[in-house]
């Protein structure tokens, strides 16, 4: 399930590896430009490898709370704390490293009592925690520096806790009983936690060192360091269910190799971006390795977990919107994806599981509550969109590679769940795709905004389901007509008439029931009774993306979502100011989603709307740039003031795979750039960049078996568009 170093090209021969450390000894510059982030952002540090991830505080301590290390969605470190002595030491700076493979923490001594000798001065030991995961492991270096003038003794404890928590207890879910946590045991020098839990599975977590503590006891590791002047001392661990008995600078390097490796290659799938813009080329470069890092390389091929820390297995619909917005970059995450998801689609009916015959997943996981079924996320289907987004992809996917071979292979799966579309789906009869959670167990709201409050009616109230959402019906219309088209290719134009048809036949119906003449605005919802939920809401910039809209409809559409009401000038709300239940601090109520927006943007420019995609475009790259470079996944929706940030949602997930592909839509949104896979052409129309990017450099655009690459460079008032040497055959460019 993991990278293998073994048979993985990527990989090269341990004897090719440097025999130098792959680190150095202190951050780069790079990963030091990487720990800024605004006012109230979070600054817990996060890694991930596989089905495992980490999040500790900037320390590098785990203390319990909706921190520790997670395999598997169960935390089997939950407390990982560093003393000097009895003390905490001071913070000096800490950071993920620039391509997500390893954190550092650089920390000093506070004032110590004598230990045998004079008194320790504060400031003159340095404690550098330098971590990384790999093939469900943690590697961590714990490097000592007396910088002091004379030698020191410097007491190092080291406290551990492992309560092997399912994910959803550690996000609040109590339970009416759990399996036994062993008591902690000391053997060979290492320690051992353990769990017997209640469905049968016997959890380890193993931890050594490689230099033998002066004390060594359940959930405690003393050392007493002696230090000359100037001098460093290394102590390696490893902590996981095979941890080695003996970790050693070897080990640690070799493992760490690899995972950088791993990680250049997952880069290297994809094409480049490049600006002599140093902040956007930030921006740009930490999305693709945030992708990078939440990108896992299943049996089916690549495939885009969703966040850290709470969402950091197979989403279905976060992962098509990822891959719809990574395509024109790295088409092959969305044949992984697509792949994974037709392997997954369900074939039974369960009310538990939201489950029905052509289904697609919404969610899966692994751990011990999933498989008592005391929850119903080990493989879930409560997600109205994710199947006729299965359908988009498909369609968007062949449409820029030509790949036939997969779409004929995908075929039966696409058939599956459009019957579902069609026939479950549409619960009342009245041809538009509803839902209603099976049971109590279940999610409420089963769209992108899955909040139990996110969909109401002018007066507040909850509606009655079934319900049908607006976007929803647009991405079934988006659906129709990749059907039609892939069923024009396979011979079958009967069928594609027919498809054809049916999107006609939608799209005159969304028009009909969903659009709000008095607001400019579609609603957000059909009620069980057929009556509209009139709310503005972003649901209905999707909309655009699905291209349902009437040109006259579209602009008065992207008219109010760009107004103040909307735009906060950080990013499109999800809800208008003057709705009932706006927030701009809730979840879905008035926040702003960076997928979301870019959704809305790609949209409005395929009404040729350039100058406002621009625009938001810029207004994204300031919150980025507010942010640490990294958009999480949602922030506040209070508006832009002048020399302020904006306002971080305290809980949300970063990194997040949808909100790191947001930059890709958008840049593909002002270049107006398309890839044709049949013809084998890219077409260019009348593209724009947002103020302060003057030059774009496109790298090894894939087109077929060949590679082209173009730059776009502001010229005037006009952006233009300079094929490669190796593309200017391929390339049409349509001017203003």
């Amino acid at each position: 399930m993991t990278d293998s170093p073994n048979t993985d090209p990527a990989f090269p021969p341990l004897t090719d590896l440097p025999e130098t450390d792959p680190w150095p000894a202190h951050p780069s510059h790079e990963s030091e430009e990487e720990g800024g982030g605004a006012k109230g952002i979070s600054r817990q540090l996060a890694l991930k490898h596989g089905d495992c991830f980490l999040v500790a505080d900037q320390m590098g301590d785990m203390h319990g709370d909706d921190d520790g290390f997670f395999d598997n969605d169960t935390r089997v470190l939950s407390r990982f704390r560093l003393m000097i002595g009895d003390r905490s030491p001071s913070l000096l700076g800490a950071a993920v490293s620039y391509d997500n493979v390893y954190a550092t923490t650089n920390m000093t001594n506070r004032p110590l009592p004598p230990l045998g000798g004079q008194s320790l001065p504060e400031g003159v030991i340095l404690v550098e925690r330098r971590r990384f995961l790999w093939n469900h492991c943690l590697y961590e270096r714990i490097t000592l520096v007396n910088f002091g003038q004379t030698p020191a003794t410097v007491p190092i404890e080291l406290r551990f806790a492992a309560d092997f928590r399912d994910m959803f207890e550690v996000r609040g879910l109590q339970r009416v009983s759990r399996g036994r946590v062993m008591p902690p045991e000391i053997n060979h020098g290492m320690m051992r936690f353990a769990y017997q839990g209640l469905d049968k599975i016997n959890r380890v977590t193993l931890i050594s060192f490689s230099i033998p503590p002066a004390r060594l006891e359940p959930g405690l590791a003393a050392f007493l360091f002696h230090l000359e002047r100037e001098g460093r001392i290394e102590l390696f661990m490893e902590i996981g269910p095979q941890a080695d008995a003996s970790p050693s600078r070897e080990r640690f390097r070799k493992a760490a190799a690899r995972a950088r490796w791993a990680m250049r290659a997952k880069r290297r799938r994809a094409a480049e971006i490049d600006t002599p813009s140093r902040m956007y080329r930030q921006w740009i470069d930490r999305s693709a390795a945030d992708l990078a890092l939440l990108t896992t390389d299943l049996p089916t091929g690549p495939y885009p977990y969703a966040g850290i820390p709470w969402f950091s297995t197979p989403f279905g619909r976060d992962a098509v919107i990822t891959s719809l917005q990574r395509l024109w970059l790295d088409p092959g995450m969305a044949r992984g994806v697509l792949t994974f998801l037709a392997s997954h689609q369900a074939t039974e009916t369960s009310s538990f599981q939201d489950s029905a015959p052509g289904k697609i997943v919404h969610e899966m996981r692994h751990g011990e509550m999933t498989a008592l079924k005391e929850i119903p996320f080990g493989q879930y289907y409560g997600g109205v969109d994710t199947t006729p987004l299965f359908v988009v992809l498909a369609g968007s996917y062949a449409d820029r590679t030509g790949d036939m071979a997969l779409i004929d292979t995908l075929w039966p799966a696409l058939m599956a769940a459009i019957a579902w579309v069609e026939g479950p789906g549409d619960s009342n009869g009245d041809g538009f795709l509803d839902y209603a959670r099976g049971e109590e167990s279940g999610l409420a709201n089963q769209g992108w905004k899955d909040s139990f409050d996110s969909v109401f009616g002018a007066d507040a109230k909850f509606p009655q389901g079934p319900v049908a959402l607006v976007e929803v019906q647009g991405y079934v219309h988006a659906a129709y007509l990749a059907l039609a088209s892939l069923s024009e290719r396979r011979g079958l134009t009967e069928d594609a008439v027919r498809w054809r048809t049916k999107a006609t036949r939608l799209r005159a119906a969304i028009e009909d029931k969903f659009w709000m003449e008095d607001l400019g605005c579609y609603g957000i919802a059909l009620d069980g009774n057929g009556e509209l939920c009139r709310v503005p809401a972003s649901n209905a910039g999707h909309l655009l993306y699905t291209g349902v809209p009437s040109p006259e409809r579209a602009a008065r559409l992207t008219r109010l979502l760009s107004s103040p009401s909307f735009n906060s000038g950080w990013g499109i709300r999800t809800l208008g100011t003057t709705a009932p239940r706006y927030n701009p601090m809730s979840y879905h109520n008035g926040s702003v989603w960076p997928h979301d927006t870019a959704l809305c943007v790609a949209g409005m420019a395929s009404y040729g709307e350039r100058d406002v995609v621009s625009h938001i475009t810029r207004d994204m790259f300031e919150s980025a740039v507010h942010l640490g470079m990294r958009l999480p996944e949602l922030y506040c929706g209070f508006p832009r003031s002048p020399g302020e940030a904006p306002i971080s949602y305290p809980v949300a997930c970063l990194p997040q795979a949808w909100a790191a592909g947001s930059v890709f839509m958008m840049l593909q949104a002002c270049l107006g750039l398309r890839i044709n896979g049949w013809k084998r052409e890219i077409t260019v129309d009348r593209p724009t960049l947002p103020y302060g990017l003057d030059v774009l450099h496109l790298k090894r655009l894939q087109l077929g078996d060949s590679f082209v690459d173009l730059t776009f460079q502001r010229v005037g008032d006009r952006v233009v568009c300079l094929p490669g040497a190796n593309s200017r055959a391929v390339v049409s460019i349509v001017t203003r």
